[in-house]
């Protein structure tokens, strides 16, 4: 698979301690065009991984296991989400598409490679 992992924490040790949990979520989320929140254990993140790759985006994804702040950051995205499953949660295009089950109803019904393609991830 290539995708690109990035430690959330190693560029932004001097603002992320202050930084709300969701306001760094969304910060992050903004900066590529496909991100996803994910934790390296966890077989539905390695599955959505999975389905990006094989459509030729490269997701920036961040693991919150390996993440000193990551605990706060999955709290907040069960917040976000409404949900007590926290990851996979992807954004495209700094924009929340949600958990597993919304991803992979996009993509059934069709929606999710125009979306990708609006944001630049996808060019077929």
């Amino acid at each position: 698979m290539h995708y690109q992992t990035t430690p959330s924490w190693g560029c932004y040790v001097s603002t992320s301690a202050l930084e709300d949990p969701i306001e760094r979520i969304e910060r992050l989320a903004a900066e590529n065009a496909v991100v996803i929140f994910s934790v390296s254990t966890c077989c539905m993140c390695h599955a959505i991984k999975r389905l990006f790759c094989g459509m030729g985006v490269n997701p920036t994804v961040y693991e919150l296991d390996e993440d000193p702040r990551g605990g706060d950051m999955e709290k907040a995205l069960m917040r976000l989400l409404g949900s007590s499953s926290p990851v996979p949660v992807v954004f495209i295009g700094g924009k929340l598409v949600g958990a597993m089950d919304r991803v992979m109803a996009s993509h059934i019904n069709g929606t999710l490679v125009p979306l990708l393609k609006d944001v630049g991830a996808l060019w077929l």
